[in-house]
């Protein structure tokens, strides 16, 4: 019998190298989902055990560092790297911020975790932590790497660091990009445009985005662009470096955003009117559009704002979608120019952008100083 020639076999089989492909990366990465989900189970319970044995559950540590000392030098000798005394110092820490909301996953991590090797005859038992860890038997809470923990463990506002964990989840951030939002103050910026209910959703849901308030912050921060700040640089050239980082300035918009076109013309009255940004978010199912300004920002610029939102509202969107959203992104705004030009219901949106990390403490003390404006609001 004739043999098929190798390039046809290989068309043939292209299917089935493409389906075992998909298992080879689905099993691979659910292995390493696996691994990283019970190296986190099983540093919290080192750190209830530590606990347990050095206080009694109590929340003071007499000899707690000479402790950790003996087993980081025991556990390190026997295992290598991953026991030095800051590590189980993080671990112990780790127990503690987490027993209170997880009050159930001690005694489930310490019985799975302390049952001896079974033989063949109880395979059940054998597949219980990788289960665990999987999440498949539903008792695993930890969704994060053991590195995202580590940095959530250094933010000491409870309601913060919820935040960041269930942001990190759901927008499966990376340990580099989770580090990038903590450090731009993505938490206070989002809550300095929410009133108090909305900044506890915050900490209890993450972002929820369902009006278009719900995905604007103050400030926009850039930092990635690589753009000199004292360095003159033209709308131009600030366009350009968002289109060469426009990975990174999605994820600075936040979530559900599709980019659509640069400088989109549109044409009336023989007159031709270019948007540096057009984006779409698919949550809010409308367009976003985004003008650039290096300066403080003018009623000019509203108005011609307005009129950009009004074209696609009229000509663009579909009458299934949502009015289309403005958003100006200036250096220096006036709130006081905003509201005397703008109509209270206008969907138009003027915001500062900066090109460095803004000071953690400088947006801390602004939340603090809003929420006493809010008390003092409703108590004149």
């Amino acid at each position: 019998m004739k043999k098929k020639p190798a390039t046809t076999a290989t068309h043939e089989l292209a299917p089935l190298i493409t389906e075992l492909r998909g298992l080879i990366h689905s099993a691979r990465h659910a292995a390493a989902t696996t691994v990283n989900t019970l190296q986190v189970l099983t540093n919290f319970e080192i750190g209830r055990r530590i606990v347990e044995h050095e206080q009694k559950g109590a929340e003071r540590a007499e000899y707690g560092k000479e402790l950790l000392k003996i087993l980081s030098a025991k556990l390190s000798e026997e295992f290598g790297n991953g026991f030095s005394e800051r590590n189980l110092e993080y671990m112990r820490k780790f127990f503690f911020l987490w027993r209170e909301r997880l009050p159930k996953i001690s005694q489930t991590v310490s019985a799975e975790l302390s049952q001896p090797a079974k033989t063949s005859q109880t395979p059940s038992a054998q597949l219980s932590i990788p289960q665990m860890a999987s999440g498949k038997s539903g008792n695993s809470p930890f969704t994060l790497s053991w590195s995202h923990y580590v940095l959530l463990l250094t933010i000491k506002n409870p309601e913060e660091r919820n935040f960041y964990e269930i942001e990190a989840f759901q927008s499966a951030w990376s340990f580099r990009e989770l580090k990038r939002q903590v450090a731009s103050g993505l938490y206070e910026r989002l809550a300095l445009s929410r009133d108090k209910q909305g900044i506890r959703k915050l900490a209890s849901e993450g972002q929820v985005i369902v009006k278009p308030e719900d995905m604007l912050k103050e400030p926009y921060v850039l930092e990635f662009l690589g753009l000199n700040e004292k360095a003159g640089y033209s709308e131009s050239d600030l366009e350009a470096a968002i289109i060469d980082q426009l990975e990174h300035f999605l994820l600075e918009l936040g979530k559900g955003f599709l980019f659509e076109a640069r400088q989109k013309r549109f044409t009336f009255d023989e007159d031709h009117f270019f948007v540096d940004l057009v984006f779409y978010n698919r949550l809010l199912r409308c367009y976003v559009i985004i003008d650039l300004k290096l300066d403080k920002l003018s009623h000019q610029d509203l108005g011609q704002m307005q009129m950009y939102v009004n074209y696609f509202d009229r000509y663009v969107k579909t009458a299934e979608e949502n009015p289309t959203i403005g958003i100006l992104l200036c250096k220096r705004k006036k709130d006081a120019i905003v509201e005397l030009t703008l109509p209270a219901d206008a969907n138009i949106h003027a915001r500062e952008y900066q090109l460095y990390l803004p000071s953690k403490e400088l947006l801390q003390q602004k939340l603090l100083d809003w929420g006493l404006e809010q008390e003092a609001g409703k108590n004149p």
